[in-house]
């Protein structure tokens, strides 16, 4: 295992089958950094969390990498993705967002089979850089990538619960002015639906939708 390998681990490895520690927020089409920017700033000052990851996806969007200490059920990330977005991207189409509990670290750098550009995780400096071009046309250095996750640190538990409270309840107001619910059941049934996701999350992703029946 190198250092990118281990900090991946330390950060994202679940620890069972159906666990839950990484939370992806992405926004593309367009990787607007000025509109993702205030969330990651946001939670940070609003919240006390501390600074989520950031990744450019090797396509078409800037992502937000929440690491948990400790694991949690698919419902209840999903649930704080979902407040989330209600709290910091309220305007934001739904089609430009991913919102994603994973139960596997993230594949991050990977290249794009039909591009060849990579994904990477960047510096925070350098996020509004790639808001045009959310990708690397090289693959990134394993010691660089390293030493960007070596400084980000999991959220703990108490920190977890706090900003959930925290949080306003996961519903917005669209711009013709129309309720829009986003409660966790929508992003359970993506992450079901998802078969890219390993099939442990989406066994407790149904588990989950069937509880809320």
């Amino acid at each position: 295992m190198n250092r990118l390998q281990a900090e991946l681990h330390r950060l994202y490895h679940p620890s069972a089958p159906g666990d839950v520690r990484a939370l992806l927020l992405e926004l593309a089409r367009p990787a607007d950094w000025e509109a993702l920017g205030p969330a990651w700033r946001g939670v940070q000052a609003d919240l006390q969390l501390p600074a989520p990851g950031i990744a450019v996806s090797g396509t078409d969007g800037l992502q937000l990498w929440f690491s948990l200490q400790q694991p949690v059920s698919v419902a209840r990330a999903a649930d704080f993705l979902a407040r989330l977005q209600a709290r910091y991207l309220p305007g934001i189409a739904p089609a430009r967002l991913r919102l994603l509990p994973l139960g596997q670290a993230p594949q991050v750098p990977e290249q794009d089979a039909a591009t060849g550009n990579w994904s990477a995780f960047i510096a925070p400096d350098l996020a509004p850089v790639f808001a045009d071009t959310p990708w690397l046309d090289i693959p990134p250095g394993v010691e660089g990538q390293a030493d960007l996750l070596a400084k980000l640190k999991s959220i703990k538990p108490a920190t977890f619960d706090a900003a959930m409270q925290a949080l306003i309840p996961a519903t917005v107001t669209a711009a013709a002015d129309e309720a829009v619910d986003i409660d966790p059941r929508h992003f359970l049934q993506r992450v079901l639906n998802d078969e890219t996701i390993d099939l442990a999350l989406r066994v407790e992703a149904a588990k989950a939708l069937l509880r809320r029946e």
